[in-house]
């Protein structure tokens, strides 16, 4: 049986800044209080959408970033379940250079500035052929992930194919040109990588490629838009907490 929340203080989503974002914070607190304990199913997507006023976009791309946190997983036929109450995120390396992370952080921003708008476009003019090429992208992470690897050639194909369907060739020439350094992993050194936290990553990864490629595939530009700038924007967080402190340089 899952939670009801009815019961708790839970806010409708204003339009303002993030929706999932201030999904997952309300839900956190839930779950970091207490009032949803540890073993307890979260709501139904469609119970979650009534009370936070979202759509069901919205509400999966913050139990995805619940997932990266490690307090809940999601199983078939089972639910949303909370495994604990306290964070733990996926972070895919023990510690990374800050010249490196600068770099990482600086190619982020970029592609924050540009890859929102690509989503939007290609949502709105793919074709077939485009079409069938998001599906193998989207499949050959899989199988790299599957087969544990980082999956960094393959992550950057999936983003160069959102660019080729926006049938704006100064999108794919431009990306094209970054290659696959675009990709932060591209930028790990092996010795820094943590596998176990690695793995989670690339789960989080993989969901939220799938939701983009969801939102494409509807002709849901919105959506196509707000799913990758979530999927960009976490990235940028979860690297900046690599920057050293004032003081620690």
């Amino acid at each position: 049986m899952s939670t009801d929340l009815a019961s708790f203080n839970v806010h409708k989503v204003a339009k303002q800044g993030s929706l999932s974002t201030h999904v997952a914070d309300q839900l956190e607190s839930l779950i970091v209080q207490g009032d949803i304990p540890v073993g307890e199913k979260l709501p139904t997507e469609n119970r979650l959408c009534d009370s936070f006023g979202v759509s069901r976009t919205v509400i999966r791309e913050a139990i995805t970033h619940l997932k990266s946190l490690g307090m809940v997983e999601t199983r078939r036929g089972v639910g949303t379940t909370v495994l604990r109450a306290t964070a733990i995120e996926a972070r895919p390396a023990e510690r990374i250079n800050p010249t490196t992370v600068a770099d990482i952080l600086h190619v982020l921003e970029l592609r924050l500035a540009m890859e929102p708008a690509a989503a939007e476009l290609a949502a709105l003019r793919y074709d077939d052929n485009d079409e069938k090429r998001l599906k193998q992208t989207h499949v050959a992470f899989i199988d790299a992930h599957a087969a544990k690897s980082q999956a960094r050639v393959e992550d950057f194909e999936f983003h160069h194919a959102i660019a080729k369907a926006t049938k704006n060739p100064i999108f794919d020439t431009f990306y094209e040109q970054l290659s696959q350094s675009v990709i932060p992993r591209a930028k790990l050194l092996s010795i820094d990588i943590n596998p176990q936290a690695a793995e989670r990553y690339l789960e989080r990864v993989h969901e939220e490629h799938t939701f983009i490629l969801e939102a494409i595939l509807s002709r849901d530009p919105d959506a196509a838009k707000e799913t990758m700038f979530q999927h960009l924007n976490r990235a940028r967080n979860m690297y900046a907490q690599y920057q050293p402190t004032k003081g620690s340089e």
